[in-house]
């Protein structure tokens, strides 16, 4: 076989080592290392790997802390919303019997309020915090005879939230956890 036909699948560069090769009277079976003008991009690939791996691991990073952050936020947005329920739930309980303002004793007061002859729902279902994923807290006024007055998250992480809450929640505004809402 003539050293200057190309080879099937043989780059221009790869038939010039082999030329190369045959000159110095080596034939293609036997063993040798390449000079570095023959195989001068050998690393180039592995070094591109490399790189390509370390900036997805980079962009997987950043994307999972970004998740994580909306996840955060979805969650601070759900303690609101249930804690806004809690509020409200109390406050249709007291106000439901005119000339009697008398606060539950327990969140079960508030699922079925047995005072009158029809039992009323003023919540729904007992909920849970949804950023400790337990039960929330109660706050008790012993004035009132240790009743229910609200409910709060036991969380001590930051939240995302420190300004522009509703009227009914002006002093959540600067707090550093979620406890202090």
């Amino acid at each position: 076989m003539s050293g200057s036909v190309r080879q099937p699948g043989e780059s221009g560069m790869m038939m010039q080592c082999r030329m190369r090769n045959a000159k110095r009277g080596m034939s293609s079976l036997q063993f040798r290392i390449p000079d570095s003008e023959c195989n001068n991009s050998a690393g180039f690939t592995y070094i591109a790997l490399l790189t390509a791996i370390v900036i997805m691991g980079i962009l997987l990073a950043s994307t999972g802390k970004y998740w994580q952050s909306v996840a955060a936020r979805e969650k601070e947005e759900e303690l609101l919303s249930r804690g806004d329920q809690y509020r409200r739930a109390i406050e249709r309980y007291v106000n439901a019997i005119p000339g009697r303002r008398d606060y539950p004793r327990n969140i079960d007061d508030l699922l079925a309020d047995n005072r009158t002859a029809k039992a009323k729902r003023h919540l729904r279902r007992k909920y849970q915090d949804p950023v400790t994923g337990g039960e929330f807290e109660i706050i008790r006024d012993l004035t009132r005879g240790n009743r229910l007055i609200g409910v709060y998250s036991a969380s001590g992480k930051s939240p995302f939230k420190q300004a522009g809450f509703p009227e009914e929640y002006r002093d959540f505004e600067g707090k550093r956890s979620y406890s202090d809402w």
